[in-house]
């Protein structure tokens, strides 16, 4: 897979996180949009290393759709814990 199908892929694994995990988030849609990216790179540079999972050239693997959404959900996480009350709540 090329860059352009991972940043396609950290779109859609944002936009996942976020309905799996909802709430108000610090950043907006555009943060939890660049989490759901870095969360995708995040997610398969783990399951590349750490779990003997290579990363297929296949865009419709399931393996990396769960590691790029499961990264996105654990830098959601760590992102509303680090930031969660520096936004206002109204």
């Amino acid at each position: 897979m090329g860059i352009i199908s991972w940043i396609i892929l950290g779109l859609i694994s944002g936009v996942i996180a976020k309905i799996l995990l909802p709430g108000r988030d610090p950043g907006g849609i555009i943060g939890t949009t660049l989490i759901g990216i870095a969360g995708a790179f995040v997610g398969g540079w783990l399951s590349s290393q750490f779990l003997d999972r290579p990363i297929n050239n296949d865009f419709y693997d399931t393996a990396t759709w769960i590691a790029a959404v499961a990264g996105a959900l654990v830098l959601l996480i760590a992102y509303r814990l680090l930031f969660g009350n520096s936004r206002d709540r109204r």
